[in-house]
């Protein structure tokens, strides 16, 4: 579902003379379907920009992200993991197929956006929507987004925000005003109110009490059950043994099993 291949990235601090910063060195990892990886390492180790690229937030200076896509193909299936380490470029391989693999890491902004929106899932830190648009529009919008009746991914919506303990009189208030924990329940209602073959998930867990980590262990396992493959990062131990499947240790560039 996932194949990372040799990613690295280094940042250039131009306020400091241009001093560089390497993060990540040749990265490689895969994930498969109904599997969950967590990524370990220390403060600052790289973590979260991992994330970031395999989200295509940030560019890597090389490598390869390989996304499974159910959309257009730009490499045929059974030859983008056969050879992860090759110089395809995606702009020039075009096919059609319905399983197919598209290198995020080196893939057009629009073929972003498309695998963004079909295949790929995100649930960040903290929340970052338009202002004076209620809760339970904003976590119905990416089902909408993809063709599902209003009304239909409204009570969807309903449905996970009162699951995460999200009091009904606020859905229809903007989350602008709501509490830190509040927010992020309100976001990890949107994350997952699609069923993306791929989650990312960053510190989902952090602004979040005992109880409600409990109901985005058992979202998380759901997505497993159903076949997502899902790279997180929790800073909760807990958290991390209900879910983990394998760990990938930033620091050390290793994966194992948990």
């Amino acid at each position: 579902m996932l194949s990372v291949s040799n990613v690295s990235k280094t940042f250039v601090l131009h306020n400091q003379s241009g001093a560089k910063l390497p993060v990540l060195t040749k990265s490689s990892f895969s994930v498969d379907k109904g599997e969950c990886v967590v990524l370990l390492g220390r403060s600052g180790s790289g973590k979260s920009t991992l994330l970031r690229a395999l989200y295509a937030n940030y560019l890597v200076d090389e490598g390869h992200i390989w996304v499974r896509h159910n959309g257009v193909s730009h490499v045929r299936d059974s030859d983008a993991i056969s050879d992860t380490t090759n110089t395809c470029d995606v702009r020039r391989n075009r096919c059609e197929h319905q399983a197919t693999w598209v290198d995020i890491a080196n893939a057009q902004p629009r073929e972003v956006l498309e695998v963004r929106q079909n295949s790929l899932g995100w649930v960040s830190q903290f929340l970052r929507v338009i202002p004076r648009i209620s809760a339970l529009d904003v976590v119905a919008q990416p089902l909408i987004e993809q063709g599902v009746d209003k009304k239909q991914a409204k009570q969807k919506a309903a449905a996970l925000l009162t699951r995460l303990n999200v009091p009904e009189p606020l859905w229809s208030l903007a989350p602008a005003t709501f509490s830190g924990g509040e927010q992020q329940r309100v976001n990890i209602a949107r994350g997952f109110i699609v069923d993306s073959p791929i989650l990312l998930l960053d510190e989902p867990t952090a602004s979040l009490d005992e109880k409600n980590c409990q109901v985005v262990i058992e979202l998380i396992q759901e997505a497993k059950q159903r076949g997502a493959a899902i790279v997180g990062i929790f800073h909760d131990e807990f958290v991390r043994q209900s879910v983990a499947d394998k760990y990938y240790d930033i620091s050390t560039a290793t994966l194992r099993k948990a």
